[in-house]
């Protein structure tokens, strides 16, 4: 038995990891640049969960937000059970139209303490 190691060919294991750890990084830098100057909408980062923002926890996201600190953050998320460290590419479909749902209503100036069975209804109309 013959036991040579080979090289991969992007290079050893780790060097790719740091690659990937890297491009990763900067995207979702770019993405939460876009958030924070209202290029982009929360809501629709959560409905459609690019892949930078798959592992990304959703306080995360929530926070890039101008004038949302941990404080806004936690007590949104507590409209609707939801952790702070859940990703985003772990979210249940309903779980994200809801928090869309939301996070719509409070962009128009109405209080988001619409319960999230409810919530449901205004995303399918």
């Amino acid at each position: 038995m013959n036991a040579t190691p080979t090289v991969a060919p992007g290079g050893p294991q780790y060097m790719r990891a740091l690659e990937r750890a890297n491009k990763v990084r900067l995207a979702r830098a770019d993405l939460k640049r876009r958030v924070a100057i209202g290029e982009l909408h929360v809501a629709e980062v959560i409905l459609e969960c690019p892949w930078e923002a798959h592992s990304m926890a959703v306080a995360d996201l929530l926070m890039s937000q101008r004038r949302w600190g941990q404080t806004r953050c936690r007590k949104f998320l507590a409209q609707v059970p939801m952790s702070e460290k859940k990703t985003i590419g772990s979210m249940t479909e309903r779980q994200r139209r809801t928090l869309a749902a939301m996070l719509t209503s409070v962009s128009r100036g109405r209080a988001w303490t619409a319960t999230p069975w409810l919530t449901d209804s205004l995303t399918t109309a």
